[in-house]
C-alpha cells in the first residue's frame, strides 16, 4: 500500500535509545495515518490508567498518506498522548512547515517514551536519532530555543523543530507544542508531556520521499483543485480576513462568549474584529505550506506601547478568548497577550479561559486579588505567573476543573471533560452542544466544525430531529481530515468524493464514501476504546449545568432534553449501546 514508509520509530528518552517497528498493508487500511495510527499506537503501547505527567505515558508524532504531497492542505501534523488536562484522548494538529521534514525523515509516527534525567533535545533523521543536551535552553521561551535549535542543526536539509516553552517545562496542564513560531499544536497540554519527560525540543529533517500511488496524478489533482477553488468565496473570506472574521458572525447570532459566559454578545465586538487587524495592524495574508488560502495574518502594530509588535494572529478563538470572556477591547493588547502565550508555550483558550475566571472570582470577592474584566496588564500578569506556577497561576495551571473546584466556583465553570469550549456558545448553536458534549477530548469545536452547518443555515440551529445524522457526517469527514493529515478548512472543497480521490492517489487504494465512512467510524470507535479504558461513562459526554440553567440575554438556550436526545441519536449512529459503551 503506497503513501507509507511502513515504519514507526520507537524512542526511550530514559535510556536514551530508538528502535523502529513496522506495520502491515491491513494496519494502513483500518487506520490510515495521523488520528488513526496514533490512537491505534496508544492503546497498543500505553499501560491503562498511566498518569498524563509520567514516562510510561507515550507522545505520538503522527502523518498521514497526504503528507508532502501537492495536496493542498496538506502540510499538517498530528501529537497524541493521554491528556493531562483531561486524563482522556489529547490529540492536537498544526500546519506552518514542519510536516515536509517530519516526513522526509522516513517514518510515519514517533512514539516517545520514558523521561530524560536532564533536559534534551533529540534530533531525528533518516540516519539517526541523537539526544543532545538542553540545560542551556531550559527556561527559554518558544522563540529563542527554536532559533537556537535550527541554528545547531546540519545546513543542506530542510529542516523543522517542534519546541516547548516556560509553561511545558513547569508542567502546565495546557502547555502547547510550538513549531515555526507561531504555529501551535494547542489543546489538550501535549507541550505538558514534552515537558515531563524533560524534553525541550524535537527536530525533524532527511531526504525520504514518500511513495504514492500516482505522483503524476496527485500533481494534476492539486492543479485542478487551485484552478477551482482559488477564487472560490470561502477562499476569498479566509484570504481577506481569515478566522477573525468570525467575531463578527458570532455577535450577529448571539453565540460570542463574553464576560465568562455571562452572554452572547460583546459591545464594541468592531475594535477587535477582522477590520480592526486590518486597518490598524495592516494585517497581511500568511499560508501554511501546500495551501492557497493563507488564513494566517501576519500583523505589526503600528502605535502605542505594543508598537513594532510582530505576529502571526490573533486567530478567532484567541479573539474570543480575551477579547471576548475577559473583556479586552484592543486589538493590539490582545496581540500582545497572544505573543506572551506563544512565546510562554500555553494554549490561549485555555488561558483565556481561566484569566476570565479569575476575573469573575475577583468581582465576587472570592479572591482579595484585584483581576478586573478588560484590564490587560491584569491579564498579561496573570498568563505569566500561570507558566510559572506563582501566585494564583499556579492553582489555575492545574486546569479548569481543578482551579474552579479550589475557588469554589465549579457551579459556573464551563468546560466538558476538563477542557473548556472554544467561541462558539451551545446555547446559541444548539449543535455545538452536541459537538462539545461527545468530542472525545473534550470541549472541542473542531472535531466537527459544525458550528459551519449551523451558522450557514444547512441545518436550523434549534433543530433537534435529524441533527445527529448531518453531525455524524461532518465528524466522519473530518476525522479523515485528521487520519491524512490535512486542513479543515478544506472541508468545502474536500467533498467524499474528493477524499476518496485523495486517498486513491495516494495510497493506490479505491475507497468510496461507505468504505471512507466505516475507516472514520473505526477511529471513532478506537477514540472511545481508549477513552472508556481510562474511566470515561456516558456522564461525561454532557454541559456544564450552567449551560442549562441560564439562557442567554436574547433567551436561547440548551434543554438537557434536547442534548439527551441528540446524544441517544448519536450513540445509536456510532452503533455504541445506550450507556454510551461500544
Amino acid at each position: 500500500m503506497k503513501g507509507f514508509f511502513h515504519r514507526i520509530l520507537l524512542i526511550d528518552a530514559t535510556r536514551r535509545t530508538f528502535s523502529v517497528e513496522t506495520f502491515s498493508d491491513a494496519d494502513a487500511r483500518m487506520h490510515l495515518g495521523g488520528k488513526g495510527l496514533g490512537t491505534a499506537l496508544l492503546l497498543a503501547k500505553n499501560p491503562a490508567g498511566v498518569d498524563p505527567l509520567s514516562a510510561g505515558n507515550h507522545i505520538v508524532f503522527s502523518l498521514g498518506p497526504a503528507s508532502d504531497s501537492p495536496v493542498y492542505g496538506s502540510c499538517r501534523y498530528a501529537v497524541l498522548a493521554k491528556s493531562p488536562l483531561t486524563g482522556f484522548l489529547g490529540h492536537s494538529y498544526s500546519g506552518g512547515k514542519l510536516a515536509i521534514p517530519m516526513s522526509r525523515t522516513g517514518y510515519d509516527a514517533m512514539a516517545i517514551h520514558g523521561a530524560s534525567e536532564k533536559p534534551v533535545w533529540i534530533e531525528i533523521s533518516d540516519r539517526d536519532v541523537q539526544f543532545h543536551d538542553a540545560s542551556s535552553l531550559w527556561g527559554k521561551d518558544t522563540y529563542e530555543a527554536e532559533d537556537a535549535i535550527k541554528s545547531a542543526l546540519p545546513p543542506g536539509e530542510e529542516s523543522g523543530v517542534v519546541v516547548i516553552g516556560p509553561a511545558g517545562e513547569n508542567l502546565v496542564r495546557f502547555a502547547v507544542i510550538e513549531n515555526d513560531r507561531w504555529r501551535s499544536a494547542g489543546r489538550s497540554g501535549m507541550g505538558a508531556v514534552l515537558g515531563a519527560k524533560r524534553i525541550k525540543a524535537v527536530a525533524f529533517h532527511g531526504t525520504q520521499v514518500r511513495p504514492f500511488a500516482d505522483p503524476d496524478g496527485l500533481k494534476t489533482y492539486a492543479r485542478e483543485t487551485l484552478n477551482q477553488f482559488r477564487e472560490h468565496p470561502a477562499t476569498t473570506a479566509y484570504r481577506n480576513n481569515g478566522t477573525p472574521m468570525m467575531v463578527a458572525l458570532l455577535n450577529t447570532a448571539g453565540g460570542f462568549p463574553t464576560q465568562y459566559w455571562s452572554a452572547g454578545h460583546k459591545e464594541g465586538w468592531e475594535k477587535i474584529g477582522a477590520d480592526a487587524m486590518k486597518s490598524r495592524c495592516g494585517a497581511k495574508p500568511r499560508a501554511c505550506r501546500t495551501c492557497f488560502m493563507a488564513c494566517g495574518k501576519l500583523i505589526e502594530v503600528a502605535e502605542g506601547r505594543h508598537r513594532g509588535l510582530q505576529i502571526e494572529g490573533p486567530e478567532y478563538e484567541t479573539l474570543y478568548a480575551f477579547g471576548g470572556l475577559c473583556m479586552i477591547d484592543s486589538i493590539e493588547e490582545i496581540a500582545w497577550l497572544n505573543d506572551l502565550c506563544d512565546r510562554l508555550g500555553i494554549d490561549t483558550i485555555s488561558a483565556g479561559n481561566l484569566v476570565a475566571l479569575a476575573m469573575e472570582a475577583s468581582k465576587r470577592g472570592i479572591i482579595s486579588e484585584t483581576i478586573s474584566y478588560g484590564d490587560a496588564d491584569h491579564a498579561g500578569r496573570i498568563i505569566a505567573q500561570i507558566a510559572a506556577k506563582t501566585g494564583i497561576g499556579a492553582l489555575l495551571a492545574e486546569g479548569i476543573r481543578s482551579a474552579a473546584e479550589a475557588l469554589g466556583l465549579s457551579d459556573i465553570a464551563v468546560h466538558v471533560k476538563g477542557m473548556e469550549p472554544a467561541g462558539y456558545d451551545p446555547r446559541s448553536l444548539n449543535g455545538m452542544a452536541l459537538a462539545y458534549a461527545v468530542s472525545d477530548r473534550g470541549a472541542c469545536h473542531l472535531r466537527s466544525t459544525f458550528y459551519k452547518a449551523e451558522l450557514a443555515g444547512m441545518i436550523p440551529r434549534k433543530q433537534v430531529e435529524g441533527k445527529a445524522e448531518l453531525f455524524v457526517d461532518f465528524e466522519d469527514r473530518c476525522t479523515l481530515h485528521d487520519c491524512l493529515v490535512s486542513c479543515r478548512f478544506y472541508r468545502d472543497f474536500y467533498t467524499w468524493e474528493a477524499l476518496s480521490r485523495i486517498v486513491a492517489l495516494t495510497t493506490g487504494v479505491q475507497m468510496e464514501k461507505a468504505d471512507l465512512q466505516l475507516l472514520a467510524s473505526r477511529v471513532a470507535n478506537l477514540a472511545r476504546a481508549f477513552n472508556i479504558r481510562e474511566g470515561l461513562t456516558a456522564a461525561d459526554d454532557t454541559l456544564p449545568a450552567r449551560m442549562f440553567r441560564e439562557p442567554l440575554e436574547n433567551g436561547d438556550r440548551i434543554l438537557p432534553a434536547d442534548l439527551d436526545r441528540m446524544k441517544s441519536d448519536y450513540y445509536r449512529l456510532r452503533g455504541w449501546k445506550e450507556d454510551g459503551t461500544l
